[in-house]
């Protein structure tokens, strides 16, 4: 096949996507050290406008990473602190009353933005948490019995610690299930950590990444073309089964008490479609599926109570999942 898409008023070259994505990685490394993958799977979630969910320790540039991206792709940029005391109306708005006018006026919460950094959003109860639902299913939400449009373009990066810390809330499966991945970040390596001390050790904190020089590379114009041309990739009836058998088979896996539903076999479609296109390709290969799996399964599912007694990890299990599963030649 072509590693040309034919470009459409509203599309552009796959030449020019895999450009526009080296572009966003090349503004990202002036701040981040290492974290390759997780910058890859961003930036496949831009494309394929998903939402991600970035968990690790403290300390290991979480947030610092997602403003980064963010200043890369020249998006308006939200952020809110998770909080056990934030309610609903701190993210969403309110309607207050106007004397002046003897009529309602809304108040936009802070999630009327393009980019949203939720930021350690497993600090806040689940019934705050539960005010992004909508919002990331359905990029609008609802005030008072009407609707609100969020913009186009709406995606959300949340940060969240590692459940065994203290003072955090899990996540409900409703909410996990809106994230397009979960990306475990781990700590850098000592080659990588020697740099990230010698680049700011002598900083009281870190600084703002315009202060690294990191600018928007691409508009909002060219994200619109760059996600209509990942949407043309092909997407072979092969490639499409061996999506459905992969997430049908954590239904029947013993090991598993839930498996993922219907909603992420459609998300991990899309995404294998955005790295191929990342990729200069114009069709999708297993392998863009099976290189996917596991950041779009991992939490989705739930092991059994057999298979906790016995230690066993979900990525194992996906792992085992994507070998067993023939896969299209």
């Amino acid at each position: 096949m072509s590693d040309i898409t034919p470009m459409g008023p509203d599309s552009m070259s796959l030449t020019d996507v895999g450009q526009l994505a080296e572009a966003i990685r090349g503004e990202i490394s002036k701040a981040i050290v290492g974290q390759q993958e997780v910058v890859d799977h961003l930036l496949i979630a831009l494309m394929a406008r998903g939402h991600v969910l970035l968990e690790g320790p403290p300390g290991t540039a979480k947030t610092f990473l997602a403003q980064c991206f963010a200043a890369s792709i020249g998006l308006d940029f939200g952020r809110i602190q998770f909080t056990p005391d934030l309610m609903p109306g701190d993210i969403l708005g309110t309607n207050l009353f106007n004397f002046q006018t003897s009529e309602f006026t809304l108040t936009r919460g802070p999630i009327f933005c393009d980019l949203l950094l939720a930021d350690e959003i497993n600090r806040t109860p689940p019934k705050t948490q539960a005010a992004l639902l909508e919002a990331m299913q359905e990029r609008r939400i609802t005030l008072d019995g009407s609707a609100h449009e969020l913009p186009a373009h709406f995606m959300v990066v949340a940060t969240q610690n590692p459940i065994e810390n203290q003072g955090v809330y899990p996540l409900p499966e409703a909410q996990l299930d809106r994230f397009l991945f979960k990306l475990l970040i781990a700590y850098p390596s000592e080659e990588e950590e020697m740099r990230i001390v010698s680049r700011f050790g002598e900083n009281q904190g870190l600084p703002h990444p315009a202060e690294l020089g990191i600018a928007a590379v691409t508009t909002p114009q060219r994200l619109d073309a760059a996600v209509n041309t990942v949407r043309s990739v092909t997407l072979s009836d092969a490639v499409t089964e061996y999506v459905v058998r992969l997430v049908r088979a954590t239904r029947e896996s013993p090991d598993l008490s839930c498996g993922a539903s219907p909603r992420a076999a459609v998300l991990l479609a899309g995404a294998a479609r955005a790295r191929a296109a990342i990729d200069g390709r114009d069709y999708v290969l297993p392998d863009d599926v099976k290189a996917l799996a596991t950041s779009v399964l991992r939490h989705r599912l739930l092991l059994s109570p057999a298979a906790e007694i016995e230690g066993k990890q979900v990525e194992t299990l996906v792992d085992q999942l994507v070998t067993q599963t023939e896969a299209p030649r």
